[in-house]
C-alpha cells in the first residue's frame, strides 16, 4: 500500500515556476512508476509526466515539454515535478500516482491546485 501526498501549489504569474511535490509512505515506493497528471475545470483528467522506478527513463506531454521536468529521489520517497515558463493553461489540480511499470496506475493523491494568472 502507497499514500501520496501532494504539496508546491499556489498561484503564480505567467512565466513563472513552481515545483511540486510528491511524498509517499511505503518502504515500497521505489519500485513504482510515478506520474503526475492534471485536471482543470470542465475538463478530463490529463497525463503530464512520468519516470520509472529507477528514474532513468522520463516521458512527458507534449503541451509541457521542454517546461517541465520530473525527477525522483527514492531516498526521501519524493517525487517532484518543476513547472518553468507557466502559462494560464497549465491552472489546473495536479496529481501524483504511482504504479509498477505495465500495469494501469494504482495509487493517487488527493492533488494540489496549480493557478497561473495572466
Amino acid at each position: 500500500q502507497v499514500q501520496l501526498q501532494e504539496s508546491g501549489g499556489g498561484l503564480v504569474q505567467a512565466g513563472g515556476s513552481l515545483r511540486l511535490a510528491c511524498v509517499a509512505s511505503g518502504r515500497t515506493f521505489r519500485t513504482y512508476s510515478v506520474g503526475w497528471f492534471r485536471q482543470a475545470p470542465g475538463k478530463d483528467r490529463e497525463f503530464v509526466a512520468r519516470i520509472t522506478w529507477s528514474g532513468d527513463g522520463t516521458s512527458y506531454a507534449a503541451s509541457v515539454k521542454g517546461r517541465f521536468t520530473i525527477s525522483r529521489d527514492n531516498a526521501k520517497n519524493t517525487a517532484y515535478l518543476q513547472m518553468n515558463s507557466l502559462k494560464p493553461e497549465d491552472t489546473a489540480v495536479y496529481y501524483c500516482t504511482a504504479g509498477l511499470s505495465g500495469t494501469a496506475w494504482s495509487y493517487w493523491g488527493q492533488g494540489t491546485q496549480v493557478t497561473v494568472s495572466s
